[in-house]
């Protein structure tokens, strides 16, 4: 098998990109990363010296490539598949990259700062960060619920890298800072997430790990069983 997924279950990151490999029946190799096994992580560090996951390595072209918006890019135009993931429309385009990092940069990062920083020993918390988080956090919200209006998916019909990016953001930020009772289109938009094959699938896959996400009580009982 050509394509090989560096990548964890329960990595947000890495979700994005697993959801763009199951939309296009994408066949790849699924390596686990450990960072608490030295070995599993000098593999990654081999191939990609920041150590940031996910890193798809690709045999086939000897090529390794990091980032989820240039990995998932990299496989349109190597691997592609009936659900494109970036937008034939130049313009189309540019806006599909633009809520990817919208919701990469102010939903995704966000929700990290607030998830790590309850899990941090208490002498090393950072209250002001997470708060400064939760402000960024309502800003997106309020943005995507804006953005929703009269659509499907976040760049209208199509299923895009927007949503791709959108899915694991918005599933783990939804514990940890829920949206509010007035944002129908996002709550709306999340149950469609939620429902969509691919996501269904990555987040099957990752249910064995939820015991690890700090926030799992506030999560319903759906998404903790079959």
């Amino acid at each position: 098998m050509a394509l090989t997924l560096y990548s964890h279950p329960l990595a947000s990151f890495c979700h994005k990109v697993l959801i763009a490999l199951y939309e296009n029946d994408v066949p790849f190799q699924a390596e686990t990363v450990d960072f608490g096994d030295p070995g599993s992580a000098a593999a990654l560090l081999e191939k990609w010296p920041v150590g940031k996951i996910p890193v798809l390595r690709d045999d086939a072209r000897d090529r390794t490539v990091p980032e989820t918006g240039i990995i998932i890019e990299y496989l349109q135009q190597h691997y592609p598949g009936p659900v494109p993931m970036l937008p034939a429309h130049a313009d189309k385009r540019l806006d599909a990259r633009l809520w990817e990092r919208i919701f990469d940069l102010y939903v995704s990062v966000p929700m990290q700062k607030i998830v790590t920083d309850r899990i941090r020993p208490e002498a090393s918390n950072d209250p002001f960060g997470v708060a400064d988080a939760r402000r960024t956090l309502d800003t997106a919200y309020a943005m995507i619920e804006t953005q929703l209006a009269g659509k499907t998916w976040a760049m209208g019909d199509d299923f895009t890298i927007a949503d791709c990016a959108a899915a694991p953001g918005l599933f783990f930020a939804s514990f940890a800072h829920p949206f509010t009772s007035g944002q129908h289109n996002l709550a709306a938009y999340f149950e469609r997430l939620v429902a969509r094959p691919s996501i269904k699938r990555t987040l099957a896959e990752a249910r064995p790990y939820f015991q690890f996400f700090p926030y799992r009580e506030a999560m319903p009982e759906r998404f903790l069983h079959d």
